[in-house]
């Protein structure tokens, strides 16, 4: 799933947007020659993604496609009439497995019959869905007690989730995208790079000529992409990853317009990064802070992070973010970890104490 953390008050004198509007839900805009803006709607409270049409030869190569609803179909049925003119799409190439950007990747593929272009990590992860039925199953049921949560919160996750679930319709075949693999499309030549911590391994986009910047969710204007721990692999450290990541995207030029899945594309990337990483370092440096009265449970700690939490979806999300910062903080040898009437509490490490983040064994 996809989740993001809306930034209120941010400043963002140093970042400049060279259109004040986007473009209506389902019209487009050109952002460059032969690039195309699609602000595609959501039926959440972030209600649009923003995908990319590059022209190609006799046709053209779509970035992201959208949930897998009758209203993105809608929206597709009109973009094949009135912009590709009857133009076949040539390719398709999802950025990252989460549902608004891959959900129509099949129904796309098999329209048109076109290969569809992801990293190998991001495919993989398009057949990893939450568990079925309206009963938790162990594993999940364990994962948020270890949290700290009691039976009867866990239990009110699972008809959420399944009411946010959507379908994604996955090819049956891909062709696997790597770091700095180049693609020529049209007159452009775009390198991959590869991001990690919102998922697996996000492919971005970068033309180092026309200094365009497709980011998909790693790098946006107002929002940071959520960087959280779920069932599937409770011991990760994305926040690890993600940091490691905005590093990388630091060695592209500042002057870069960044083409991002949501909100407007802009320019003042380093800036951006600059605040995404101060972001993270100040929910670091409050967890370690709180930590000094004492051990607690991510449940108690979530909280402290995330104050305004407006109801289960919000708490869901607000739990993976915190275990994230917390993981991130045991890998570096911070934060103890000690199993209490089957939940985690973490605390501060000893002066001097050797900690190793490893699995602990519990039979």
């Amino acid at each position: 799933m996809s989740g993001l953390e809306l930034h209120e008050g941010q400043t963002r004198d140093r970042l400049s947007f060279p259109w004040e509007t986007p473009p209506q839900p389902g019209h487009t805009r050109e952002v460059a020659p032969g690039v195309l803006w699609l602000r595609m709607p959501l039926p959440f409270a972030l209600d649009h993604i923003n995908l990319y049409l590059l022209r190609h030869e006799h046709g053209w190569v779509v970035v992201d496609t959208g949930l897998n609803t009758p209203q993105s179909r809608e929206v597709w049925e009109a973009v094949f009439t009135e912009v590709f003119a009857g133009a076949p799409v040539l390719a398709v190439i999802a950025t990252h497995f989460h549902y608004d950007h891959s959900g129509m990747l099949g129904w796309l593929v098999d329209r048109f019959q076109c290969p569809a272009y992801m990293s190998f990590a991001e495919y993989q992860a398009l057949f990893v869905t939450p568990p079925k039925g309206d009963e938790p199953n162990w594993a999940f049921s364990q994962f948020f007690q270890r949290c700290g949560l009691d039976s009867d919160q866990v239990a009110s996750f699972r008809p959420m989730l399944s009411q946010m679930a959507y379908d994604t319709h996955a090819p049956t075949s891909f062709r696997r995208l790597r770091e700095n693999d180049l693609l020529k499309i049209g007159e452009r030549c775009w390198r991959v790079v590869i991001g990690s911590g919102h998922s697996p391994e996000h492919v971005c986009l970068y033309s180092e000529d026309d200094q365009l910047l497709i980011a998909g969710d790693q790098i946006l204007p107002r929002i940071t992409s959520s960087i959280f721990v779920s069932v599937t692999e409770p011991e990760a450290n994305p926040l690890g990853d993600w940091l490691a990541s905005l590093r990388r995207f630091r060695q592209l030029p500042d002057a870069v317009l960044v083409l991002p899945a949501h909100e407007r594309p802009f320019q003042g990337l380093h800036h951006r990064i600059g605040q995404l990483q101060q972001h993270h370092e100040a929910h670091l440096e409050t967890l370690t802070t709180v930590l000094k009265t004492g051990s607690q449970t991510v449940a108690a700690l979530c909280p402290v992070l995330f104050p305004r939490l407006r109801g289960s979806f919000d708490l869901l999300m607000a739990m993976g973010e915190t275990l994230a910062h917390i993981n991130f903080l045991r890998e570096e040898g911070v934060l103890t970890r000690t199993l209490e009437d089957d939940a985690w509490r973490f605390g501060l490490a000893s002066s001097g104490e050797q900690v190793f983040a490893a699995e602990d064994i519990h039979v």
